[in-house]
C-alpha cells in the first residue's frame, strides 16, 4: 500500500473532441515521459496498413498512429489492433510514438495506446475526420484525449468526407455492424434497425 505500481489503477477513461463518449487506456503500461504525450497523426483505416507503415519506416519517434474503422460497426467486430502494437514494442518504439483507435487492444500493450475510442468513425465520430498531421494530445493525468484542430474546420471537414463504409454485403457480421451497440455501450448486438 506506501508503494503501489501504479497510484491512480491500471486503467483510464479519457475524454475530449477526439473522443466525446470516451476512450480507454492503460495506464499502468505508460511510462511517465509518455503520460502527457503531444504529437502529429498518422492516419489508417486499418490495422494492416498501419502496421506496413511502420515497419517500413515511415513512424517516426513523436508521432501518433490513428487507426480507425476497427470498431464494432466499423470492422465489423471491434478488431484488435495487435499487429500495430506488437511492432511498437518489438521496434523500441513504445516509449516515443503514440497509437490511437476505435479498436481494441490486448492487456499486454506498452505505451500510450488508447482503444475504444467512442464514438468510432463508422458512426461519425471525430476519429473519422482527423487527418495526417493533425496535432493528437493524450493527456493521462487530465484525462483527456483531442485533436488540435479548430471548431471551424471540423465542422467543414464532417460536410465534405465521406465516410468508409463497412466491407461486408451480407451474413452475420453485416447484421452485426448494422445493429452493435457503441464500444461505449459494451459493442454487443443489441440494437436492431
Amino acid at each position: 500500500m506506501e508503494s503501489p505500481i501504479c497510484e491512480d489503477g491500471g486503467l483510464a477513461v479519457l475524454k475530449g473532441n477526439l473522443a466525446e463518449r470516451g476512450a480507454i487506456i492503460r495506464t499502468a503500461a505508460v511510462k511517465e515521459n509518455m503520460r502527457h504525450f503531444k504529437g502529429p497523426a498518422r492516419v489508417y483505416d486499418s490495422d494492416e496498413e498501419a502496421f506496413e507503415a511502420l515497419i517500413s519506416g515511415k513512424i517516426y519517434a513523436g508521432d501518433v498512429i490513428v487507426i480507425r474503422y476497427a470498431g464494432p460497426r466499423g470492422a465489423p467486430g471491434l478488431v484488435e489492433v495487435m499487429l500495430t502494437a506488437d511492432a511498437l514494442v518489438d521496434l523500441g518504439l513504445d516509449t516515443s510514438v503514440g497509437l490511437v483507435t476505435d479498436g481494441r487492444f490486448s492487456g499486454f500493450n506498452y505505451g500510450p495506446i488508447v482503444g475504444h475510442v467512442s464514438p468510432e468513425a463508422s458512426e461519425g465520430g471525430m476519429i473519422a475526420y482527423v487527418r495526417d498531421g493533425d496535432m493528437i494530445e493524450v493527456d493521462i493525468p487530465n484525462r483527456t484525449l483531442r485533436v488540435d484542430v479548430g471548431e471551424e474546420e471540423l465542422d467543414r471537414r464532417k460536410q465534405t468526407t465521406k465516410l468508409k463504409e463497412t466491407d461486408v454485403r451480407a451474413g452475420i457480421l453485416r447484421l452485426y455492424a448494422n445493429n452493435s451497440l457503441s464500444s461505449d455501450e459494451g459493442a454487443a448486438m443489441q440494437r436492431w434497425n
